[in-house]
């Protein structure tokens, strides 16, 4: 796999890895563990890769799914240890120092496939400065999906000697965290009487936003080796008016039908208590009263036939024997 310098590595998280993401704050000198999960038993190896802001994506380690032991490579062998357990897999460095800025990648072999992480920025801050530097970032409105994001960020610095670079990352997205600017950076002299000083704009564009675009956007100086982050500018993405009327709309319905519903509930349990009406007196009807006293009705009706019947029967022998007996008596 190649990877172009000065390009972001553009990554996604899969099925096969699960990395912690976003931007992760540390001191110099102070430790810091980055953990990684594997889930995909097909995976034969882990490694782990570091790619510093404007450059290309270097090894760190590498290991063996079964193999608890990581290859570390030369550059990194004396602060950089990788721990496992279980499915997790964990990248620990000891003593940091400002060239460990940047974006940890966990990466697994699938199939001759290679999966990465989304990746976690390391911000490696140092406790005394050496560019003195403003960072502006305005406050934004929620946007609604499909609207347009632009962001400005303005910059007074006075770098030290070497290159000045503006960069965007986001934090708490779905997406990479470090961003290249669409149309760059603009930088400026200040005054003439302060020359080395620079003031620079950094623009960033998104033409139809959608909620994997909400997060927190920072924009951040790079300089001899340091990096300043801005407060950040908050972007929440609300829903759109059509998906909020229709919802609205089905909430309405819901109430209709569960109001229509009671009602029916309502004349069905006042039809079955007029069944049982006096026969459970100052109690509350219930339907297995109401069946009860149909059953009970049920059953002095079928006696009644019955006796009704018999008596029917005994009647119309009564008869017969009569008329046999007359018609006897005329013949002697």
């Amino acid at each position: 796999m190649h990877f172009c310098p000065g390009q972001v590595l553009a990554v996604h998280k899969t099925s096969s890895v699960i990395q912690e993401s976003g931007i992760k704050i540390a001191k110099v000198g102070e430790n810091v563990t980055i953990t990684c999960i594997c889930q995909d038993d097909a995976v034969t190896f882990l490694s782990w890769y570091q790619q510093s802001l404007g450059g290309k994506p270097d090894i760190i380690s590498t290991r063996m799914k079964h193999n608890p032991d990581a290859d570390i490579y030369t550059k990194y062998k004396d602060r950089f240890k990788v721990l496992v357990e279980d499915k997790k897999e964990y990248l620990k460095i000891t003593n940091l120092s400002l060239s460990d800025s940047g974006t940890y990648y966990c990466g697994v072999l699938v199939f001759n496939a290679i999966e990465f992480g989304q990746g976690v920025f390391l911000h490696v801050k140092s406790p005394a400065t050496s560019i003195g530097s403003a960072i502006d970032q305005p406050t934004l409105k929620p946007l609604r999906l499909g609207d347009s994001l632009n962001l400005t960020c303005t910059v007074e610095a006075e770098p030290c000697a070497g290159e000045l670079n503006l960069y965007w990352f986001r934090h708490g997205v779905s997406q990479s965290t470090v961003m290249y600017p669409s149309e760059g950076h603009v930088c400026a002299d200040i005054s003439q009487e302060t020359p080395h000083r620079k003031n620079c704009t950094l623009n960033l564009a998104i033409k139809s936003v959608s909620s994997a675009d909400a997060g927190i956007y920072y924009c951040a100086l790079a300089s001899c080796g340091e990096i300043i982050f801005g407060n950040g500018t908050r972007v929440e993405i609300a829903g759109s008016p059509v998906l909020v009327y229709f919802l609205s709309a089905a909430l309405g319905g819901s109430f209709i039908v569960l109001f229509v519903l009671a009602f029916i509930m309502y004349k069905l349990r006042k039809s079955l208590c007029s069944v049982c009406k006096g026969t459970v007196p100052h109690q509350t009807c219930t339907v297995s009263d109401a069946v009860s006293q149909d059953a009970h009705s049920l059953h002095y009706a079928a006696l009644s036939l019955k006796r009704s019947s018999k008596q029917h029967l005994q009647e119309e022998n009564v008869d017969n024997i009569c008329v046999y007996s007359r018609v006897k008596s005329r013949k002697v």
